[in-house]
């Protein structure tokens, strides 16, 4: 098991405690002397290293870091199985709720997992009684919890802007009945914003996510319409005025997705960085290796270098006062996710589920339309309890890879979906998106790391 991460990012070095978390920019003579999972005898590292550093320079770091050693900062004991391990006794509670408003879209975007929003079936929209009874239904099931998060989400959820309205009104009513705390966001692709929609969203959405890709000749050979032209020259306007119009304590994305056709897609962050956002995210395609548009073991190399510039455009634009954030790079290094959410990630299937519009229950969005996971619908009020703790159980001490990976605390054992759709197993990680994930976490540790000096 990995008890240490160190690694270079650029010209620093860093290594991670990993059980405990503490991060430390340290030299190369460190970093060589440091091993993954414990610390050689000082005999050992001088005569491994004599010929690169003098015994006095080893013996003096090899002290220092005996030090720490012995007070626990670093090679810190594992203290978290056992926690992991109780979390799967006693009741879950739902704390947030995917309504899919709509299974439709006006778009025909080329890697939708959604298929065009039909999600595997055909194609409807959510009534206002299948939305209000999925209220009921969130906060009869979120038993002591106060605070609810419900994302309206589609396809396109705007086809059905009035229901959306009923929809939202209600949880405001509800909440206040109940003493709960209904938080509204909404994910869309902004071809439908007007200024009516706008200003509901921004005064009634705690998140909005607006999906753009980026370069107009990215966007739009990706990000479709019907006839199959693209989008990009209807939706930025619209959705610099949507931004324009949050102020600094309400949040948006403008959200992308790179695909095998734009793995060079810092330019796309910096598109949009251009373009005046300050919250951006651009995420990588999931589809499997058939797919034109999937990416491929040998993508690696060139995604890696992109994350390398962002970073470093990053701590450039920090220094002169115009920054902004990338999603993927969010990290808090002074106390992060609590342990609970470090251990078993998202909750898909047991905190977190999914509505569709005729009201059947999945585990997350990835999931609707796989009959094999429809855990109940929202009028019978049961779920599947075996689905449940299926899911529940699917945390890192019970994924055999995970349990010995220096990223465990910061990945939580990668996406349930995502490892069950390549793999058929949530317990085995989708390895494409491990090694992209681990590159991501390198860069937000040093990134952090480098702005809080």
């Amino acid at each position: 098991m990995s008890l240490i991460h160190k690694f270079k990012q650029i010209d620093d070095y860093y290594v991670i405690d990993v059980n405990s978390g503490n991060v430390h920019a340290i030299d190369e003579l460190v970093y060589d002397l440091l091993g993954e999972e414990g610390l050689d005898s000082k005999e050992k590292l001088v005569d491994k290293f004599s010929e690169k550093y003098s015994k006095d320079d080893i013996s003096e770091a090899y002290d220092e870091l005996k030090e720490l050693i012995d007070e626990g900062i670093l090679y810190s004991k594992d203290l978290y199985e056992e926690i992991a391990m109780n979390s799967t006794k006693g009741e879950s509670y739902i704390k947030a709720l995917c309504l899919n408003i709509a299974h439709d879209c006006n778009l025909k975007c080329k890697y939708c997992f959604a298929e065009e929003g039909e999600y595997k079936g055909k194609r409807m929209l959510m009534t206002a009684e299948v939305g209000k009874k999925s209220i009921d239904f969130v906060i009869k099931h979120s038993g002591p919890r106060k605070n609810i998060e419900v994302d309206l989400f589609g396809g396109e959820p705007l086809l059905a802007f009035d229901t959306v309205k009923e929809i939202v009104e209600y949880g405001k009513e509800q909440e206040k009945i109940h003493n709960k705390n209904i938080r509204f966001t909404m994910t869309t692709n902004a071809t439908l914003l007007n200024d009516e929609i706008m200003k509901y969203i921004d005064e009634n959405m705690g998140n909005i996510i607006l999906s753009i890709d980026g370069r107009k000749e990215v966007n739009d050979k990706v990000r479709v319409r019907a006839d199959g032209s693209g989008c990009y020259d209807s939706i930025l306007p619209k959705i610099k005025n949507m931004v324009d119009m949050r102020d600094k304590s309400k949040q948006y994305y403008a959200r992308g997705t790179f695909t095998r056709q734009n793995t060079d897609f810092f330019e796309d962050v910096m598109h949009m960085a251009n373009e005046g956002f300050k919250e951006i995210s651009i995420e990588p395609v999931v589809l499997p290796e058939s797919d034109p548009l999937s990416l491929r073991e040998e993508d690696l190399p060139t995604i890696f270098k992109q994350y390398d510039k962002l970073y470093e455009e990053m701590i450039k634009r920090h220094n002169e006062g115009n920054e902004f954030t990338f999603y993927h790079f969010n990290i808090n290094l002074q106390g992060g996710p609590c342990v609970y959410k470090r251990i078993s990630g998202c909750g898909a299937g047991h905190e977190y589920v999914a509505i569709t519009p005729d009201g059947d229950v999945y585990p997350c969005h990835q999931f609707v339309g796989n009959k094999d996971f429809k855990m109940g619908n929202i009028f019978s009020g049961e779920l599947d309890s075996s689905i449940s703790k299926g899911f529940r159980e699917a945390h890192i001490y019970n994924k055999p890879k995970c349990k010995d990976c220096w990223a465990r605390f910061y990945c939580s054992g990668g996406c349930q979906a995502n490892n069950y759709n390549f793999n058929k197993d949530f317990n085995t990680p989708y390895e494409l998106g491990c090694k992209m994930q681990k590159k991501r976490i390198e860069c937000a540790i040093a990134l952090k790391a480098k702005t809080m000096e």
